[in-house]
């Protein structure tokens, strides 16, 4: 483990190495100035090396007295086609006329403010920028005043959380970020995304302890080497996904893959209900165990590559700390102090794994005959994270119909076991997996509502109120927003994405929710085949993965302030659109 963590970290080093040459700074990717005349105010932007700007985001705007936007009225140069996009190549060199600021509103000063967002060829984009200037209308303003006056040149951000935390990426004391990121997957610990990786875990440790005793070391131990092998595939995973802009964890997210990988979950199953048993190939074994430990080996191999897999296929997903920690090595190349971020908000998300090694292996009972039926009962776990991988690829019925077949033949199996706790709960899941049957003949999709379509109630939200209007490519996106009479939102949605479900089954049916996006135009952008389109899309918002929202309001102008990355509740959703809208 020594070796690989080694070898990891010569890797990204070496990497960050020639990315902190090629990348640059904000600071040096854009150089602004604002040089005042007689009868204009002057704004030069000075492009870095292979750095060019999105046109649609280049916005002018008198923000005071009152706020008014006169970027049709500014002489722009002509943008050119890169890659989809519209863009200006060139340094930008625009005109504003004093005679256009008294136009549109009289007033003894103005407040210029200038928006922009651009990348580099190289493929990293930089967050949307803005520089703001006070000028006053008077055209005999001496050269001294003209200088005071250049240098209240203010560039703004307006930063929404994932970029405040790419911010204090960049800023912030090195041992401070670490410990905020370890706090940041202690939360996310909390989330469905680690949930999956509990019952996995537990069965490893059933397993390691059917023929030994199971100490709290050795529980640890597997915990541990679990933990920093899902720890070490998050941060390759999020280092790739930073510097090149490719998702690995998207990447995995294939029908293809999702069945193999659900497939090893269904062998492990009956592995555990004694129809084979696992082992390396005996060419492997063989060498392995010339080593003193050599059967500890074998175990830690096997668990270190069920952590590595399931941190990239069984929990892909997106929150805001890993979207600012991606957001930050795009922007500046450091995969160091990102990846080392990435690492520890891994390990925070190890936590509760953590304990549950330590809690099997204190005050778990030695092995004997009872040993048989848990090892059995972890065997019909492993199905249903089979079932519940298998739910990014099939139709929903079928699902349903899975979960139902389980819950009967998980009823059955325990009859067999003479127990009065054992048959009550026999009889529970007997009549849950009835339950299902009827609800699948219903029409029910939901195995948590499967009596949703024969019980009707005053208290149950109609998700068709919330009516998405679905995008493929940035030219049908461009188009929605020019038709759009109102607030729009865009929602970057994946079939396998936890968090996509999340939002769609608590927060967008909430009664309040529903209300407040009924004066919005909804829009979808489904990225699940992570298509060139999808990249392009979402490259185009500086999106790293699903779920994420993004905002424009009534003028068809983007509130960067709003975006929101990852699962939010109904009440924090609420609260971060009703700033701006």
């Amino acid at each position: 483990m020594k070796k690989i963590l080694l070898l990891i970290s010569i890797f990204i080093y070496s990497f960050s190495a020639g990315l902190n040459q090629e990348f640059l700074e904000p600071n040096e990717a854009f150089k602004p100035t604002f040089t005042k005349n007689e009868d204009s105010l002057n704004f030069k932007l000075n492009l870095g090396h292979d750095i060019y700007l999105y046109d649609d985001k280049l916005k002018v705007f008198i923000t005071k007295p009152e706020k008014i936007e006169i970027t049709k009225d500014i002489n722009i140069p002509k943008p050119v086609a890169y890659q989809e996009f519209i863009v200006q190549f060139n340094n930008l060199d625009l005109t504003i006329p004093f005679s256009l600021l008294k136009s549109k509103v009289e007033s003894s000063e103005y407040e210029i403010e200038i928006k922009f967002q651009g990348c580099s060829k190289a493929g990293l984009c930089y967050a949307p920028m803005s520089e703001k200037y006070l000028v006053t209308n008077d055209i005999k303003t001496s050269k001294q005043e003209i200088k005071a006056e250049e240098q209240k040149v203010e560039t703004t951000t307006d930063l929404n959380e994932t970029d405040s935390i790419a911010s204090s990426l960049k800023d912030g004391n090195l041992f401070l970020v670490l410990v905020t990121f370890f706090g940041f997957g202690l939360l996310l610990s909390l989330t469905p995304c680690v949930f999956p990786m509990i019952p996995i875990l537990s069965s490893i440790i059933v397993g390691a302890s059917k023929n030994e005793d199971m100490t709290a070391r050795k529980g640890f131990l597997l915990s541990l080497v679990y933990v920093l092998s899902m720890s070490i595939a998050y941060t390759i995973a999020g280092v790739i996904a930073g510097v090149f802009g490719a998702n690995l964890q998207a990447a995995l997210q294939n029908p293809y893959v999702l069945v193999v990988f659900a497939l090893i979950f269904v062998a492990l199953a009956f592995s555990m209900f004694g129809y084979f048993e696992i082992k390396l190939p005996q060419s492997i074994q063989s060498k392995v165990n010339k080593t003193t430990d050599g059967k500890e080996k074998q175990g830690i191999i096997g668990i270190a590559i069920m952590g590595f897999l399931s941190a990239l296929i069984v929990g892909p997903c997106v929150a805001p700390p890993l979207a600012g920690a991606l957001v930050y090595i795009g922007q500046t190349g450091d995969a160091i102090l990102g990846g080392m971020a990435l690492f520890v908000m891994s390990l925070g998300m190890g936590v509760p794994l953590l304990l549950i090694g330590l809690g099997a292996g204190r005050f778990m009972p030695k092995p004997g005959g009872w040993m048989e039926g848990v090892t059995k009962i972890f065997g019909i776990v492993m199905l249903g994270v089979a079932i519940w991988l298998l739910e990014r690829v099939l139709s929903a019925s079928v699902i349903m119909s899975l979960w139902a077949l389980l819950l009967l033949g998980t009823a059955i199996y325990l009859k067999t076991l003479t127990n009065m706790i054992t048959e009550l709960i026999s009889s529970v899941l007997f009549i849950l997996g009835v339950v299902l049957l009827v609800g699948l003949i219903s029409g029910a999709t939901n195995p948590l509502k499967p009596l949703e379509k024969l019980i009707g109630s005053t208290n149950v939200v109609n998700t068709n109120e919330l009516v998405f209007q679905k995008v493929k490519n940035i030219a049908e996106l461009e188009l929605a927003i020019k038709n759009s009479p109102k607030p729009i939102m865009l929602d970057f949605w994946a079939s396998w994405c936890v968090a996509c479900k999340e939002l769609e089954e608590i927060t967008f049916k909430d009664k309040e929710v529903i209300q407040k996006l009924q004066g919005f135009t909804l829009l979808k952008a489904d990225v699940t085949q992570n298509s060139d389109e999808d990249k392009a899309l979402q490259k185009m918002f500086g999106v790293v993965g699903p779920p994420a929202l993004i905002f424009w309001d009534k003028d068809k102008k983007e509130v960067n302030s709003s975006k929101i990355v990852g699962y939010k509740n109904p009440k924090d959703f609420l609260e971060i659109i009703n700033k701006n809208f």
